[in-house]
């Protein structure tokens, strides 16, 4: 039998702000994008899915998925354009968006930072000037003292481990700094940004829930037995996110950060975020993928049992209710995401583990990123030349799952046994 329970887990679905929003917004993305040769396809976060324009249509195919959880993100350089200056038509509009989706019973998980700044912050340092934690904590009181009658759920920072490593280590996007010293720096800015931003929060908000979206992966040796590849996985491990964990959840500061003045160690966090795709096969400092292994349209690996091994991970190193904030994979003929979807989910009901949500990514397809227009995400398909909305096979499915609060064996019959994933018969 292929069926199962989510017990106590519930879905939802997640997207951000500059992926999807579309118009014209300063942040360092849209600048990002007009430079020849940034994005894979030349396309821009000007057009993506004309959300902005589009709430009302949007929130319908949310009721029509089932959900009752929606993350979503807000775009700070529509809240405050230029420093110190908040704009009032913004807000209300996120205030209209949040309202209406606790009017169709769809609770808010709201994200304040998920890879976007306002140009003038970035030009102003951004994350690297230690005065950059001040400035995001006046935003975050800003929107949090707006918002809080429609909000009790807010992720301060998503994924700053990728945020970190590929804007001020890999120098792939913006502002596209390459050095060790700039990650640390940035490292240590995003976790006292971000526990700032969780004291701040509970003085303006009490009862909230407060944590981060940690992008977290499996590491493996290529050759289990060799030494070199032994030592480079768990300094992977280390570096990408044990490190930066730590010192957001504790707020302890270790090798090689250090530990920022008026930061105490403490617990500074009421759920943890884990954003899972992937997992890591590594010969060196580097982000490969094995032989042999199934894989997703951007070559990602797709190893579901993941998602437990880095949830059970965090719980024992940091035990507290867990939300899978991110899940899903790159697919746009839609011939996997239905099996992805099941064996990810069949992972979390056989678990015991406190995982009480399940956000997949994404709900519609968006700008991807250094990707663009190219990788396709969504529940929901998009034609980004008409912005018609198809929901896909896989969107039925996630719906009826949501419906049921499980798999049946007849949904797996119609929706799972019949797809089967590409693999990836060369070592990379």
């Amino acid at each position: 039998m292929h069926a199962f329970s989510l017990r106590n887990c519930e879905l939802g679905v997640a997207t951000a702000a500059t992926q999807i929003e579309g118009g014209h917004a300063r942040t360092n993305w849209h600048r990002w994008a007009e430079q020849p040769g940034r994005i894979k396809d030349g396309s821009s976060p000007v057009r993506a899915c004309d959300h902005w324009n589009r709430v009302d249509e949007d929130r319908e195919l949310l009721k029509a998925l089932n959900v009752k959880h929606y993350r979503m993100g807000l775009e700070w350089a529509r809240v405050e354009p230029s420093p110190g200056v908040f704009d009032s038509t913004a807000i209300d509009h996120y205030r209209r968006e949040l309202g209406a989706l606790v009017d169709a019973g769809i609770k808010p998980l709201v994200t304040l930072h998920h890879f976007n700044n306002p140009v003038w912050f970035e030009d102003e340092g951004g994350f690297l000037n230690a005065a950059g934690t001040e400035v995001f904590q006046r935003y975050t009181q800003r929107v949090v003292s707006a918002l809080s009658d429609l909000v009790d759920e807010w992720i301060t920072i998503n994924e700053p481990n990728i945020y970190a490593t590929h804007a001020f280590y890999f120098g792939v996007w913006p502002p596209g700094v390459k050095s060790l010293r700039t990650l640390t720096t940035a490292y240590t800015n995003l976790a006292a940004a971000h526990i700032d931003a969780y004291r701040l929060i509970h003085s303006l908000q009490p009862q909230a829930r407060v944590g981060v979206a940690q992008h977290l992966r499996v590491f493996r040796p290529r050759v289990a037995w060799h030494p070199g590849h032994w030592a480079s996985a768990q300094m992977m491990e280390w570096l990408f996110q044990r490190v930066i964990t730590k010192a957001m959840c504790k707020g302890r500061f270790l090798a090689p950060l250090r530990q920022p003045a008026g930061i105490h160690p403490g617990h500074y966090y009421d759920f943890h975020g884990i954003n899972y795709y992937s997992r890591s096969t590594v010969t060196r400092l580097d982000d490969g993928v094995g032989a042999d292994v199934p894989i997703n349209d951007l070559g990602w690996e797709i190893y579901p049992q993941g998602l437990i091994e880095v949830a059970r991970w965090l719980d024992d190193a940091h035990p507290g209710p867990l939300y899978v904030t991110e899940n899903g994979t790159a697919n746009s003929d839609d011939g996997f995401r239905s099996r992805f979807l099941y064996e990810h989910l069949a992972e979390i009901a056989a678990s015991d583990l406190p995982i009480e949500r399940y956000y997949h990514w994404t709900f519609i397809d968006n700008w991807e990123w250094l990707e663009g227009e190219s990788a396709r995400f969504g529940l929901i398909g998009l034609d980004y030349e008409t912005q018609e909305r198809t929901m896909r096979e896989s969107g039925r499915f996630f719906a009826e799952i949501a419906a049921n609060g499980g798999v049946t064996e007849d949904l797996y019959q119609r929706y799972v046994a019949h797809q089967i994933y590409s693999t990836n018969s060369r070592i990379r």
